[in-house]
């Protein structure tokens, strides 16, 4: 990292839009409807005559706290979040040698600072820009010739299953695999144009989940399927966000962890529209990428 990274337990942003209501703002979010059905999604061009999903999603109107201006600063092993100013020395996110050769490293460093875990990999990463007509959210599907979309669907990267492959996938010797305790999937999120002004990214309280709030879906893709999660509707959920992160600051949030008690071990999250975004506010560009950290000495 250009400096050393800490959470921003201090940290309260400078009033603007997203503040004119105060400590939380009300928001629709895609939350997945009841189906009988295995629900699955493309990333990509699906075959002649087959839809791009199966299933439906309802908006919810629900409070999206300012996380800036909550009375405890989140914990990534509490809330399964948590703020960290942690300025890159990447200037072109699109530059995707620069991204691996300089980006990797300081999420790596970031990751296990936010965790506490001993080691990381950083496995993939992806670019995102909220389309020029800020059409109503959906997958955040990749368009011909750029960079994916927003994903406005409720989802979390990893599930129980698809969480304990990647470890096969990322450690491919299955000795030094089999030697690993605990471990965890992060993500780490940072705005790269500026300031976040129309559509944040929302984070749900890992606390207020139960396992039948979490549905497994596929993600198919040209030459793989994923699995992930996405959710039903709780009126228990806690959802929060960060108002206007910017380019320096990164949400790092849990997306699995081996560990099944006491902590954190799911994060679902989407992006979101801002209630009366100014007309001049820059379209939301960002980068996301996923890390495997390593808690303690193998077995």
């Amino acid at each position: 990292m250009n400096t050393l990274t800490h959470p921003l337990e201090h940290v309260r942003a400078t009033p603007g839009p997203s503040h004119r209501k105060g400590r939380h703002v009300l928001a629709r979010l895609n939350y997945l409807q009841p189906t009988a059905e295995r629900p699955w999604s493309y990333a990509c061009e699906p075959p002649p005559g087959t839809p791009w999903e199966n299933c439906e999603y309802e908006a919810r109107q629900m409070e999206i706290r300012d996380a800036r201006l909550a009375d405890r600063p989140p914990c990534i092993d509490r809330e399964g979040f948590a703020l960290w100013d942690a300025p890159t020395s990447v200037t072109d996110f699109l530059d995707t040698e620069a991204v691996r050769a300089r980006y990797y490293p300081e999420a790596a460093e970031l990751a296990l600072a936010a965790t506490g875990a001993t080691r990381a990999h950083v496995f993939d990463h992806l670019v995102r820009r909220r389309e020029p007509d800020r059409a109503a959210l959906t997958f955040g599907r990749q368009r011909a010739h750029d960079v994916a979309a927003a994903n406005g669907r409720i989802h979390n990267d990893y599930t129980e299953a698809s969480g304990r492959k990647r470890l096969q996938l990322v450690l491919d010797d299955p000795e030094a695999a089999a030697r690993v305790g605990r471990y965890a999937i992060v993500n780490v999120w940072r705005s790269i144009k500026g300031p976040v002004l129309d559509t944040p990214l929302a984070v749900c309280d890992a606390r207020t989940l139960t396992v039948s709030d979490l549905v497994v879906s596929e993600v198919r893709y040209p030459r793989r399927t994923g699995e992930i999660y996405v959710a039903l509707h709780s009126p228990l959920h806690r959802w929060s966000y960060f108002s206007q992160m910017d380019r320096h600051e990164a949400l790092v949030f849990k997306q699995y962890d081996s560990r099944v008690s006491g902590v954190a071990r799911f994060t679902p999250h989407t992006a979101f529209d801002l209630p009366d975004i100014p007309v001049d506010a820059p379209l939301r560009e960002s980068i996301e990428l996923r890390c495997l950290v390593v808690y303690g000495d193998a077995r």
